[in-house]
């Protein structure tokens, strides 16, 4: 792959984590004393397995990333990414109700970064169409982030 993103965004729900923060888990969240991060009622809550590999992978390859995520549970969210470590890896964070398409204007804003430049990894149909029509390379996620799919998505991207 000689050509990379300048930014690789990546959806939350069902895309990084196998829930809705807003409506399957109940915030606050917090680590115990084992380490594993449990919601409210001390029902564990985890990221899709291959998740962490695919951030340093990324991250290895020096490709920065963001989350942009149209959840009402803005607080929970970002609590989940503190707790995760995922937050160390994110260059921006995008969370708040509202079209994927404000969340992508933002990050252009934010991070100088052209939408031809961007991919971006989502579990639904109606963002990856929205997102799809700036300019930005998408790639629908059906049952959570794989490596596999990073592969495909950064193929995709060096050949758009």
């Amino acid at each position: 792959m000689c050509r990379l993103p300048g930014l690789v965004v990546f959806d939350l729900d069902y895309t990084l984590w196998p829930f809705w923060v807003d409506t399957h888990v109940d915030p606050p969240f917090q680590r115990d004393r084992a380490g594993s991060v449990l919601d409210a009622r001390g029902r564990p809550v985890c990221l899709y397995p291959e998740v962490p590999a695919v951030l340093e992978r990324l991250q290895g390859l020096g490709v920065p990333m963001a989350a942009a995520s149209r959840t009402g549970e803005t607080r929970g969210a970002i609590q989940l990414l503190e707790l995760f470590s995922l937050r160390r890896f994110l260059r921006c964070v995008e969370i708040y109700p509202g079209g994927k398409s404000a969340h992508f204007h933002r990050l252009q804003q934010d991070t100088g970064v052209p939408f031809a430049q961007m991919l971006f990894f989502d579990d639904e149909e109606r963002n990856i169409r929205d997102v799809s029509q700036l300019g930005v390379t998408c790639v629908l996620v059906p049952d959570g982030m794989t490596q596999a799919l990073l592969t495909r998505g950064l193929e995709a991207f060096a050949r758009s």
